[in-house]
C-alpha cells in the first residue's frame, strides 16, 4: 500500500478531530440547575420586600430574569424532582409520591433522565444533593446519567444525626447505645443514621448537618473547575437541602431578628451566591444558571416554614388545613424561579409566563442540541424564547397533581387554563395548628380567577356568565388532559420496601455509624471521608 498523500492525511486527521472535539467547540452552553427544598415564594427577596436575607440571590435577579408565574411540577419532594429531570408528570412517569428508606425501586428504569440525554450528547454531568428518587440497586444517581453523584439519596430528616438541628417536633440525635434506639419518637427517624454518599459509597454516617451547606458548595465548585478544565460542557443539578427541616444553623443573634429560618435562609442565598461566583470564574457568558423550588413551603413546621408572600389559598385556611406543600393551592406549587446567563438572558426583567420546572428538560435539551427520547410524551415545553426575552407566553393549561393531600397521589386534582385555575379536589393537608381541612370534592369544579384573586379566596359563583363561559373550556382541557395521558407510554414505580435496602455502612454498629464512639463528626470533614466505606448496590 502506497504513503497516502498529505491532503489525505489532512482529512483524516481533521476528521478524527471532529469525533474527539469536546461539544462545547460547537457552542454548546453549560446548565446548573439549583433546586431549593420547601422555599417559598415570598423567601425571595425579589420577590417580597419583607425578605431581607437573600442579597445574592436578589443580585442573581437583577442580572437575569424573574419569574413570577412559575409552578413546581408537584408539591411534594420524590414526584417534584421525577418530573424535572424527565419533563413528564408523576402521572405518566409513574412517581406519584415520596420514595421511603427502605424503598427497593425508584425513578422507573424505563425512564429517560435529562442526565441520560445531555451526556449522551457529549456533556460531563454530576448531581450534588438530595435525590430521592431510588437509593437501591440501579436507580442511584450513578445509574441514572450522572458522572458524579455526591449527597443523601432522601430527604434529610429521613434519619437521625448527631447534629439534629432545628425541627418541628424536636427529634433527638442519634443513639450511641442500642437501648436508646428503641425510643420511639413521633415524625423522627431514630434507629438509621442519616448517610452521605460519593457515587456508590456511604463516606459518613451520620451526616454531619453544620456543615453539610459547605460540603455542597465545594463539591459543586470543585466539579464545575474540573469540568471546565477537560473543555467538556456540563450538567450540575444542585439539590439543596434548604429550606427542608431540619435547619442546621448556629442559632442566630437575639439581635439580629432573623430567627432560625431567616439564619438558614440565609446560609442557602450565601451557597447560591458561591456558585454563581464560580460560574462565572469559569464559563461566564456560555452557562446557564437556573434557580427554582421543589414545592412550597411545609405549613405544619410553623415558624420554620417558609413564606408565601401572597398565595396564602384563603378558600382553605377559612375551612382549616394547610393550603402549601402537598396541595394543589398556588401557595404548594408556585415557586420563585430566577435564569441568568450574561448575554443571553436579558437582565431586570420580570416575566410573567406561565412556566413549570417540567420545561426544563425540554429546554436544556434543545440548547444543547440533543433530542428528546422517542415512544412517550412531555408535559414541559421548550421555554428557551421565553428565557431569550423573544416571548412571554409560556403553557395556555398547567395541570397539578394531589401530592398527598387529599384524593389519590398523582391524580391531577387541579388545572390552570390562562388567568383562571379550577380545584376538583381539597383539603387533606395539616396546617401548622394541627387542623386537616376537610376531603372536598368539587364537581364542578370550584374555578377562581387569579388576576382578582390572587389569594384564592372567592370561587366564581357557578351562576355568574363568568364562570359558565369559562366552564366549558376548562372541562375539554382536563378531559384532553386525561386522555393525553391514558394513551401515553405510562410507567409504574415500583414502591415495595424491603428493612434490607436501607443504605448502612456498618450494621453491627447502633444506627448504622462509620466511626467509633469519641470520634468527632467534624474529622470526616477534611479529606477522610473519601475512602469507600461502603458500596451500596
Amino acid at each position: 500500500m502506497g504513503t497516502p498523500s498529505p491532503r489525505v492525511v489532512l482529512v483524516l486527521a481533521a476528521a478524527l478531530a471532529g469525533l474527539s472535539a469536546p461539544r462545547a467547540a460547537h457552542g454548546q452552553p453549560n446548565f446548573i440547575i439549583i433546586l431549593a427544598d420547601d422555599v417559598g415564594w415570598g423567601d425571595l427577596g425579589a420577590n417580597w420586600a419583607e425578605t431581607r436575607e437573600t442579597p445574592h440571590l436578589d443580585e442573581l435577579a437583577a442580572e437575569g430574569t424573574r419569574f413570577v408565574d412559575f409552578h413546581s411540577a408537584a408539591s411534594t419532594c420524590s414526584p417534584s424532582r421525577a418530573s424535572l429531570l424527565t419533563g413528564r408528570l408523576g402521572a405518566r412517569n409513574g412517581v406519584t409520591h415520596n420514595f421511603a428508606v427502605t424503598s427497593v425501586g425508584g425513578l422507573p428504569l424505563n425512564e429517560t433522565t435529562l442526565a441520560e440525554v445531555l451526556r449522551e450528547a457529549g456533556y460531563s454531568t454530576g448531581a450534588i444533593g438530595k435525590w430521592h428518587l431510588g437509593h437501591h440497586s440501579r436507580h442511584h444517581p450513578s445509574f441514572r446519567g450522572f458522572d458524579y453523584y455526591f449527597g443523601i439519596p432522601y430527604s434529610h430528616d429521613m434519619g437521625c444525626t448527631d447534629t439534629p438541628g432545628y425541627n418541628l417536633p424536636p427529634c433527638p440525635p442519634c443513639p450511641w447505645h442500642g437501648a436508646a434506639a428503641r425510643v420511639a419518637r413521633k415524625d423522627c427517624y431514630t434507629e438509621v443514621a442519616l448517610p452521605l454518599f460519593e457515587n456508590l459509597a456511604i463516606v459518613q454516617q451520620p451526616v454531619n448537618l453544620s456543615s453539610l451547606a459547605a460540603r455542597y458548595a465545594e463539591e459543586a465548585a470543585r466539579f464545575i473547575r474540573q469540568a471546565s478544565d477537560s473543555g467538556r460542557p456540563f450538567f450540575l443539578y444542585l439539590a439543596l437541602a434548604h429550606m427542608h427541616v431540619p435547619l442546621g444553623v448556629p442559632p442566630p443573634p437575639p439581635a439580629s431578628g432573623r430567627g432560625i429560618y431567616g439564619a438558614s435562609l440565609s446560609e442557602m442565598d450565601a451557597l447560591v451566591g458561591r456558585i454563581k461566583q464560580v460560574a462565572d470564574s469559569h464559563g461566564k457568558g456560555n452557562t446557564l444558571l437556573w434557580f427554582a423550588g421543589d414545592n412550597g413551603p411545609w405549613a405544619q413546621k410553623c415558624d420554620l416554614a417558609g413564606r408565601l408572600g401572597p398565595f396564602v389559598g384563603a378558600w382553605q385556611r377559612q375551612r382549616g388545613g394547610s393550603s402549601a406543600k402537598q396541595t394543589t393551592w398556588e401557595g404548594g406549587h408556585r415557586v420563585p424561579a430566577l435564569a441568568y446567563w450574561p448575554g443571553r438572558i436579558p437582565a431586570k426583567r420580570t416575566s410573567r409566563a406561565l412556566l413549570s420546572t417540567l420545561d426544563v428538560f425540554p429546554t436544556l435539551v434543545a440548547l444543547a442540541g440533543a433530542a428528546l427520547p422517542p415512544n412517550r410524551r412531555f408535559d414541559g415545553v421548550d421555554v428557551s424564547p421565553v428565557l431569550f426575552g423573544w416571548s412571554d407566553v409560556g403553557h395556555k393549561v398547567l395541570l397539578h397533581p394531589n401530592s398527598g393531600a387529599a384524593g389519590k397521589d398523582g391524580e391531577i386534582e387541579a388545572l390552570r387554563l390562562a388567568q383562571y385555575k379550577a380545584f376538583y379536589t381539597t383539603g387533606g393537608a395539616m396546617a401548622c395548628d394541627g387542623s386537616i381541612g376537610p376531603a372536598e370534592h368539587h364537581q364542578p369544579p370550584l374555578i377562581f380567577n387569579l388576576d382578582r384573586d390572587i389569594q384564592e379566596q372567592e370561587p366564581l359563583d357557578v351562576a355568574s356568565r363568568e364562570y359558565q363561559a369559562v366552564l366549558p373550556a376548562i372541562s375539554r382541557a382536563y378531559a384532553q388532559a386525561l386522555e393525553d395521558i391514558a394513551t401515553d407510554n405510562v410507567s409504574v414505580a415500583d414502591y415495595s420496601k424491603d428493612p434490607a435496602v436501607t443504605p448502612c455502612c456498618n450494621a453491627q454498629h447502633v444506627a448504622c455509624r462509620c466511626q467509633a464512639p469519641g470520634t468527632h463528626a467534624a474529622a470526616l470533614d477534611h479529606g477522610t471521608e473519601r475512602r469507600a466505606v461502603r458500596l451500596c448496590l
